[in-house]
């Protein structure tokens, strides 16, 4: 057991923060409290922040830990949030508010930790398939940036692996995919994977397809681009919207492969759930299966998107749960 574990009674703040939101929450004896959503850019760093949500829903706290989800690597209790710049230091922050105990984990890493608890109402599936009883269960997915994590069950215990795969290499399956990475390649030299599967991903292909095809568009944001493919209203914004997610189902099968992820592959994150319809549509399921002599293994794992809001903190209460929570002595 960790130093760390805390009883079951006692105050937790709990956080999810990526590059363009943080949102915060207290729990009080394993109950969530009310979300509070605030926007990254207002704040300079990471304790404003908090103590702003403080003094609106706790003016006078008694908090005993916190658990952080962060966008971005961990290395001892400390994350540098990759699309914001806020700097996340556990020790610091316990020293700040007087937490007995801070852990940071990756925000996706909350995501698969909730996936055991989502029922019907909290998703969207993307066909009948049914997972493998007790095997890898993986969250993915596009916002600020690309986040991915599994879940392993073993021996009746529970673990989450966190990993960067939104900067890995991003694979090309076609010539004109390819086109869209040389022309990237110029901006960025390494095109990884949130260059195109994020919400400035969106906008990038948008513009790398309107280049190639000689066709002169006006700037546009992710949401704006996602509006004009879904009404039909402009052509370069539906193509960058169906190219994106065919390449999500590539991304998505590759990472299922990588994990062993016959439990389920749960697409999460800001973006996705605003297209659910189109993405069952599109050509996703057929490019996460896609994938030569492995293609029966995939077709039998099943795709979702995650549309329960603020599913993360499910996840920040059971990651308490697992690995903070102070037991009872014979009590696993």
């Amino acid at each position: 057991m960790s130093n760390d574990q805390i009883s079951k009674g006692d105050c937790v703040l709990l956080a999810d923060i990526g590059g363009t939101n943080a949102r915060f929450a207290l729990m009080n004896d394993g109950r969530i409290g009310v979300i509070d959503h605030l926007k990254v850019a207002d704040f300079p760093g990471v304790a404003p922040a908090i103590s702003s949500f403080l003094k609106r829903h706790a003016p006078h706290p008694d908090l005993d830990a916190a658990v952080l989800g962060v966008a971005g690597p961990i290395g001892n209790n400390r994350c540098t949030i990759v699309n914001s710049g806020w700097v996340i230091d556990g020790a610091s922050l316990q020293e700040t508010f007087g937490f007995a105990a801070v852990r940071l984990i990756n925000d996706f890493e909350a995501v698969a930790w909730a996936l055991p608890e989502l029922q019907p109402k909290d998703i969207y599936a993307l066909g009948e398939q049914r997972g493998m009883v007790g095997a890898p269960v993986l969250a993915l997915g596009p916002g600020t940036g690309f986040g991915a994590a599994c879940l392993f069950s073993l021996a009746g215990m529970r673990f989450a692996a966190a990993t960067e795969a939104g900067h890995a290499t991003l694979p090309a399956t076609s010539d004109r995919e390819a086109q869209v990475i040389a022309l990237l390649r110029r901006r960025f030299r390494h095109v990884s994977v949130e260059r195109v599967l994020s919400g400035a991903g969106l906008v990038n292909l948008y513009g790398a397809l309107a280049g190639m095809d000689g066709i002169a568009v006006p700037e546009r944001s992710a949401e704006a681009i996602t509006n004009a493919a879904l009404d039909g209203s402009c052509s370069v914004c539906q193509a960058a919207l169906n190219m994106f997610c065919s390449w999500l189902g590539t991304v998505a099968g590759d990472l299922a492969l990588t994990f062993s992820a016959r439990g389920g592959v749960y697409i999460a994150g800001g973006i996705v759930p605003r297209f659910t319809d189109h993405l069952s549509r599109s050509t996703f399921r057929r490019r996460f299966e896609s994938k030569g002599r492995f293609e029966s293994y995939l077709r039998d794992i099943p795709t979702s998107v995650v549309i329960g809001p603020d599913e993360s903190f499910r996840g920040l209460r059971a990651f308490f749960d697992h690995h903070m929570l102070a037991r009872s002595p014979g009590r696993r």
